[in-house]
């Protein structure tokens, strides 16, 4: 792509979520959302292949439905309210319908069905950007808006994606679909403590952008879209290999990773709000993903490909990406455990 072109799309997108974000009337924030889905597009079907044209139309056509129904539903809330603002959001109807379109957005549960199929046909750059950026400025206004939504609604929706992001991953040989199923049930927590502590959501976004963006970028060092091919790295690159199945754990929220912290925060919020069942359901789901992870740390560091070469020092080429990301973000996803008491400060 031509590196004008990319530059003008990268800015729009920075644009479009930074719109939503300063956003407090409804037709600003809409305005932004689909400056973002508008920019995305173009770099989801640079390659031209009919996988990612297919995955292309399908994020437009939910992305473009989403918008329409929070367009209409602050249309409503206006009419009724007589009020663009974000913060008088009073009807019922247009506040389920609002979290409802966000829902089908950030691809929350059962609203979810998206997002595996479009996150398979992209490039793992592009699946990126799809799975940490696009889903700020929808969770900002879920944010803004979670007072005005029925507490049981928000609940639901937080239990039945980490459930559906726990049971998806578990049969699927694709890594990219493994990380949609993955960035679904990390949403579900996002939003099942949204209502008692919002600064734990951020805590909980913030740690899911970092151990996300290694996942994705050790992919893309390696050239890893499928677990078969998880197998032959450790010839080329062992010490990768040992820092990525430690990104999985932190991933599955194993002490003492950073993955750790926020289902830790959560879970102890939650029974500080005399909610056990909810706080044993969503443990429980984080059973599931850990299953999965697991599947993925054995197949990388216990097995042995028959297509690897097994001499002690095999043939390495010399990577041209620039590993300085990679980098960050592994040491970030993998040793911020001990700092949660001063995270826990300057969130609140």
């Amino acid at each position: 792509m031509n590196p004008y072109v990319l530059m003008i799309l990268l800015s729009s997108l920075g644009l479009g979520t930074t719109l939503t974000f300063a956003s407090s009337h409804w037709l600003l924030a809409w305005m932004g959302l689909e400056i973002n889905t508008l920019a995305i597009v173009p770099l989801m079907a640079q390659h031209h292949h009919p996988r990612a044209v297919e995955a292309t139309t399908k994020y437009f056509l939910t992305q473009a439905t989403a918008a329409a129904m929070i367009l209409f539903a602050s249309t409503t809330n206006a009419w009724i309210t007589g009020e663009w603002d974000m913060n008088n959001m009073s009807n019922p109807i247009a506040s389920t319908m609002v979290i409802t379109a966000l829902a089908l957005k950030i691809g929350l549960a059962p609203m979810h069905f998206w997002m595996p199929e479009v996150l398979q046909g992209l490039d793992l750059l592009t699946g990126l950007i799809l799975s940490t950026w696009q889903k700020l400025a929808p969770l900002a206004l879920i944010i803004q808006t979670a007072q005005a939504i029925d507490p049981l609604l928000l609940t639901t929706l937080g239990l039945m994606s980490t459930l559906a992001g726990g049971w998806g991953g578990l049969n699927q040989t694709q890594l990219r679909k493994i990380l949609a199923y993955s960035s679904i049930a990390h949403m579900g927590w996002m939003v099942i403590v949204l209502q008692y502590a919002p600064q734990l959501t951020l805590i909980a976004l913030g740690t899911y952008i970092f151990m996300t963006s290694a996942a994705f970028l050790t992919l893309k060092t390696s050239s890893a879209t499928k677990i078969n091919t998880l197998a032959m790295i450790w010839s080329n690159n062992p010490t990768l290999t040992t820092t990525t199945a430690l990104v999985l754990l932190s991933l599955g929220g194993l002490p003492p990773l950073t993955g750790f912290m926020p289902k830790w925060l959560i879970l102890q919020e939650l029974a500080k709000q005399s909610l056990p069942i909810t706080a044993t359901i969503m443990a429980l789901a984080a059973l599931l993903s850990l299953y999965f992870y697991l599947r993925l740390c054995y197949a990388m560091t216990l097995t042995i490909s028959p297509n690897t070469a097994n001499s002690i020092t095999p043939w390495r080429t010399q990577t041209t990406q620039t590993s300085l990301p990679l980098a960050l973000s592994t040491t970030i996803a993998l040793g911020l455990l001990p700092m949660t008491p001063a995270i826990l400060m300057l969130a609140t």
